[in-house]
């Protein structure tokens, strides 16, 4: 266990620091699921208008840090091509 002031302080931002990060994970992959849902059902109206809110929380959690950048970018990618696919396969 931490001794000195310093690394107990340490502990609790850990510790607090973990909390915040995986509620924003859970936020953000609960939206992901949520759009993937919606292409699976070929719904293309409901998808398309969900996907700038979908944007939105990729790139918020790119800012926050609990993505990277690419892996924003990628996440959007495929999305947008899923999407995109809806009225051709219907």
């Amino acid at each position: 266990m931490a001794n000195t002031v310093s690394s107990i302080k340490r502990v609790r931002t850990t510790e607090h620091r973990t909390a915040v990060n995986q509620m924003r994970t859970t936020k953000l992959r609960n939206r992901i699921r949520a759009m993937r849902r919606l292409i699976e059902s070929k719904d293309s109206t409901a998808a398309i208008a969900a996907l700038p809110e979908t944007y939105s929380a990729i790139d918020k959690a790119a800012k926050q840090g609990v993505i990277k950048k690419n892996t924003a970018s990628r996440y959007k990618s495929r999305l947008t091509a899923r999407v995109k696919a809806i009225p051709a396969a219907a």
